[in-house]
């Protein structure tokens, strides 16, 4: 069992329409701890289409009103939040763990981003809200206006339950829109603190509900209702597709940020013990639950033995156990529906002819016996054929591919579906260089890990890991924004 303190389970409010609403009996959710099973963290409501409906009403109320808030007005607000949320950390940080399975330095560093999303879009609402034009006609002034786009559906993710929707929230608040966010039920608790803390800074109530509610109960109400203005979406393509569907024909915008498949280079001259810490920290931190997690490993032929070698070092040295334990360096994954899909991916790839180099199961430890862990897992003999080479496992499975050279690990890389994310690791400033222009994808680092980009850095992918909006950064703020035009003539 886990070593974590048993607490009494709380039954969480949520905010919807304006009002921190509880659940009522029999219509909640409960959230479990994913390093033991058998512990309930908390249970928070089930809502209905019908709360749906009353939370558009609002929305719409509270769009109108605070898209009239002045820019400073609205960053001030954003600032409080971000210092309220390093108040609050202790709490927060240990319903994340709980809740999600993230160690305490994961949590705390998830934390600190989310905080930082709201003091670098608060700074950013000092900022000009458009720009003048000249204009030939006599006496005439032309100027350009950006607006809010109205009310903004964010779904999120499980993997990421506070700094995902800090990323999201953020930008669409400060360009002064009104937000329904509808976190993943795995994970609804910080989501419902993030509320508290907005509310608490002064956003007025009816500006942000948190529809704590299975998918299947309001995902029709959500996405079918004219009042909606925007959807973003970070979370798989099967679901990214079905909004696109779900929506297509509509004058709405959609904004999706999807899988990954993500791909670090290793070359000859590469600094080996540089590309394997930093290839383990980036494939197996979160238990490989990151869309930005390094997934292939491209290695150039002549250092595959020496770099295969230092990785399964540093994978033996990885503790298991529930993040609230001192020295866990690996939690769980999110549930037991997820640790048999990842076991399958394993399996999968053994009988299509790879080999198992470390991990591969579910740990024996009898102190695990009740949470979702699975051993890190390295696996050698992998083929660009074999699906683990091509599917999102979204768990702490790295597939190692030997290559001849620079053009073909360039060509490796882009052999796929997806474009989130590439790192090589090379002495060599032209190939550096190089890869920086080769590679198909939205982020590429040399000698830097897959995942880890700072909140003004714009995020996102190409092909299948999502839209051409851009997420973080000054990006951001044109999904969440629209133009418009305006001429005024002075003089005749």
């Amino acid at each position: 069992m886990s070593t974590t303190a048993a607490t009494e389970i709380r039954n969480v409010e949520t905010l919807v329409a304006g009002e921190w609403r509880g659940a009522t009996q029999g219509a909640d959710l409960e959230v479990r701890d994913p390093a033991d099973l058998r512990e309930v963290v908390a249970r928070v409501p089930a809502l209905t289409a019908t709360d749906i409906d009353s939370a558009y009403a609002a929305a719409i109320r509270g769009a109108r009103a605070w898209g009239r808030t002045s820019g400073l007005d609205r960053g001030a607000v954003l600032l409080r939040t971000a210092s309220l949320l390093r108040d609050r950390s202790a709490p927060i940080v240990a319903d994340l763990v709980r809740e999600m399975g993230k160690t305490g330095a994961e949590a705390s560093i998830e934390l600190t981003k989310a905080a930082d999303f709201f003091e670098y879009y608060g700074g950013l609402a000092r900022s000009a809200t458009g720009y003048s034009l000249n204009d030939g006609r006599p006496g005439t002034t032309t100027s350009v206006r950006y607006e809010p786009v109205g009310v903004v559906l964010a779904i999120t993710p499980w993997n990421d339950p506070l700094l995902t929707p800090a990323r999201k929230l953020a930008p669409a608040l400060a360009c002064g829109n009104a937000v329904l966010l509808k976190p993943a039920t795995d994970t609804p608790l910080v989501s419902v603190r993030l509320a508290r803390a907005l509310v608490d800074a002064g956003l007025p109530a009816e500006v942000l509900s948190v529809l704590t509610g299975r998918g299947a109960d309001i995902s029709a109400a959500l996405l079918d209702d004219p009042r909606l203005a925007a959807v973003t979406f970070t979370g798989s393509n099967e679901v990214g597709a079905a909004i696109h569907a779900s929506v297509s024909g509509r004058n709405l915008r959609v904004q999706t940020e999807l899988g990954g498949k993500n791909a670090t280079v290793v070359l000859a001259d590469a600094d080996l013990t540089l590309a394997a810490d930093t290839i383990v920290a980036a494939a197996f931190a979160q238990a490989g639950q990151r869309c930005t997690a390094t997934s292939r490993v491209i290695v150039d032929r002549r250092v595959s033995a020496g770099l295969l070698q230092l990785l399964r070092t540093r994978v033996r040295a990885l503790v298991l156990g529930p993040g609230g334990e001192p020295g866990t360096a690996m939690g769980p994954v999110i549930n037991e529906r997820h640790r048999v899909a990842v076991l399958d991916h394993v399996n999968a790839a053994v009988a299509a002819g790879a080999t198992v180099a470390e991990g591969g199961t579910a740990p024996d430890d009898e102190r695990l016996a009740h949470g979702c862990f699975v051993q890190p897992t390295i696996l050698t003999g992998v083929t660009a054929d074999m699906d683990i080479w091509r599917e999102e496992v979204f768990g702490p499975v790295l597939a190692l591919l030997e290559v001849d050279g620079f053009d073909e690990a360039v060509a490796a890389v882009n052999d796929s579906e997806f474009g989130l994310a590439a790192a090589l690791f090379t002495r060599d400033l032209s190939h550096a260089n190089l890869f920086l222009d080769r590679a198909d994808t939205g982020q590429v680092a040399v000698n830097l890990p897959t995942s880890g980009w700072d909140v003004h850095h714009p995020f996102g992918g190409f092909k299948a890991s999502g839209s051409p909006f851009k997420e973080q950064g000054t990006e951001a703020l044109h999904f969440y924004s629209r133009v418009k035009t305006c001429a005024v003539r002075f003089a005749w």
